[in-house]
């Protein structure tokens, strides 16, 4: 996918004392943020995540920004900036750090340690400085602020950038808990204190701003799960995302108070959990947490699991528990938590896996029948509240799909923000803040670099397009010899199918037809294997087109005899 913009022109280059935004993901769907910020000849780099694959892009593991924008200006980057410890904003830095390991990483002390974890991995060290919130530093160019901000992973932060071209501030991800489980509030003071300095681009989360009112507090979550363990009957199963500190907390407090045991299963909740633990942002009740391999040494009505798998990934532990692939055997009495909020896109693999469970004879508690999870999004309410508390003169929304954007915008016009001074921009779209006003100046090519396995960028539309059809159209081979000194068909044609319901002999009626088609081309003169192959590949898409209404992938083996 490339979002090429053909009606945008190529930007120039940089007014002198201009600020230049471009955003090379997370502007248009939910996932893979990287903004690039410059000034003065640097740049900076806000959050670098990975956005996950959906049904259509088969085979596909992970998808980043597009390097291609500042690929040869690496060493002009002064750091990158990490809001917080989320995939869909740290997940892609390993492939940046790729092209040069020395760029500076700043975040809090949990951003920077998961994503230390995952750069150990990938085999790099990275140059990292901890920061925390009301800390300032000056990196070259840009005067950086670091703001507490809270959001469904703790230790996140929002970013001010003061430039000579003016004054940024980049929420990141975030909501206005007032009751929050770590007691780290969203500092609106210092939103305030920017906002009387004057912001000259207000850049904030976007994800939740067709909701009205206020987001749920994460403490009213605890009574819900209170009810789910004084129900079970037997073994409670939890499924949240890998990096849910508060999620897994709540949870573990539970249990304590429910005299269970808990075991965490996958390699990214173990990793992620433990160190949460280790640097202080997760409290384990003493007794509580126990190694899988010894969770069925406690009665089953004892036991907890903590998991992966809430947005029904096919391999992670949940799924494989309702597909009957994984040690922990589903049944009757068992009460499976889904604690998480369903991503756009994996409704069906969502509720395929509830469904399997259910039919197990599962108790499925989920966000759609219990208040099980609350989102980690300002809402419509808190966003019309910073908005007013800030008084920016133009407005950036980020983080969303369009929808989310259109609707960000419309409230920073109802608090006084003139319609000039709200810019929506996808992937790709330059933003220039000059003299104070902010405007869109072109775009840059910004398309979708597929992980595929070991290949990084390798993956192209053309190879997904050739998957969907070997997904749900199957293929066709057909092998002919042909002597070419004649024009004749001296073997074949074979035909093998396959992914049809119908039986291969319904190809027995093309293969007259291939033969009649290929020696007529031959006696035009066509002599040229790859012309031929074309010939074959009409006669049998027409056919199995016209008989069986589908249009598989035909590959065409021409031998010359």
């Amino acid at each position: 996918m490339s979002n090429q913009h053909l009606e945008l022109p190529t930007p120039g280059p940089l007014e002198p004392g201009a600020v230049r935004v471009v955003a090379l993901g997370g502007l248009g769907e939910v996932g893979r943020n990287m903004t690039v910020i410059e000034y003065d000849g640097r740049l900076l780099i806000v959050d670098c995540g990975v956005l996950f694959p959906e049904d259509h892009q088969p085979g596909v593991d992970l998808i980043l920004p597009d390097f291609s924008y500042i690929e040869d200006r690496l060493e002009d980057v002064e750091a990158i900036v990490l809001t917080h410890g989320h995939e869909d904003h740290i997940g892609a830095v390993p492939y940046l750090l790729r092209l040069k390991g020395d760029i500076p990483l700043l975040g809090s002390t949990l951003t920077l340690a998961l994503v230390e974890a995952k750069l150990k991995e990938h085999r790099i060290k990275p140059y990292t400085m901890a920061v925390t919130e009301g800390q300032r530093e000056r990196l070259g160019a840009f005067d950086l602020e670091f703001i507490a901000v809270n959001h469904s992973i703790p230790d996140a932060l929002a970013v001010a950038i003061r430039t000579g071209g003016g004054l940024l501030l980049h929420t990141g991800d975030f909501k206005m808990d007032q009751l929050p489980l770590d007691r780290r509030l969203t500092d609106l003071r210092a939103f305030a204190r920017l906002g009387e300095e004057g912001v000259d681009l207000f850049l904030t989360d976007s994800t939740n701003a067709e909701v009205p009112g206020f987001t749920t507090p994460e403490k009213d979550i605890f009574p819900a799960i209170e009810r789910v363990f004084a129900k079970a009957q037997r073994r409670i199963i939890v499924a949240c995302f890998s990096s849910h500190v508060h999620r897994v907390q709540q949870v573990l407090d539970a249990a304590a108070e429910y005299g269970r045991k808990v075991a965490i299963v996958g390699r990214s909740m173990v990793r992620n959990m433990g160190i949460a633990e280790d640097l202080g942002y997760l409290h384990v009740p003493p007794g509580v947490v126990v190694d899988f391999k010894k969770l069925g040494d406690y009665p089953e009505e004892k036991q907890v699991l903590i998991c992966t798998g809430s947005q029904g990934e096919p391999m992670a532990a949940l799924a494989r528990m309702a597909n009957r692939d994984h040690k922990i055997e589903v049944g009757e009495g068992d009460t499976v938590l889904l604690a998480s909020s369903l991503i756009p896109g994996n409704e069906n693999a969502v509720y395929r896996v509830i469904n399997g469970l259910m039919r197990l004879g599962a108790d499925v508690v989920h966000k759609g029948n219990a208040k099980v999870h609350v989102s980690g999004h300002a809402s419509a309410g808190e966003l019309l509240y910073c908005y007013n508390i800030v008084q920016p003169t133009n407005v950036m929304p980020v983080h969303g799909e369009w929808r989310h954007l259109v609707a960000n915008g419309r409230l920073a016009e109802q608090t006084g923000v003139p319609k000039d001074r709200v810019v929506l921009a996808e992937d790709g779209v330059v933003v220039d803040l000059v003299d104070g006003i902010a405007s869109i100046a072109g775009a840059v090519d910004c398309g979708y670099v597929y992980v595929d396995g070991s290949s990084v960028g390798g993956t192209t539309e053309a190879l997904l397009k050739d998957r969907r059809i070997l997904r749900d159209e199957g293929f066709v081979t057909v092998v002919v010899a042909v002597d070419m000194t004649n024009g004749r068909v001296t073997s074949g044609p074979e035909i093998l199918a396959r992914g049809f319901a119908e039986d291969v002999v319904v190809f027995e009626n093309v293969a007259p037809q291939i033969k009649d088609a290929l020696e007529q081309a031959t006696a035009k003169g066509v002599a040229d294997s790859h012309q031929l192959q074309q010939v074959i590949r009409r006669t049998v898409g027409s056919y199995v087109g016209g008989k069986l209404r589908r249009r598989p992938m035909i590959i065409p083996v021409v031998i010359e005899a």
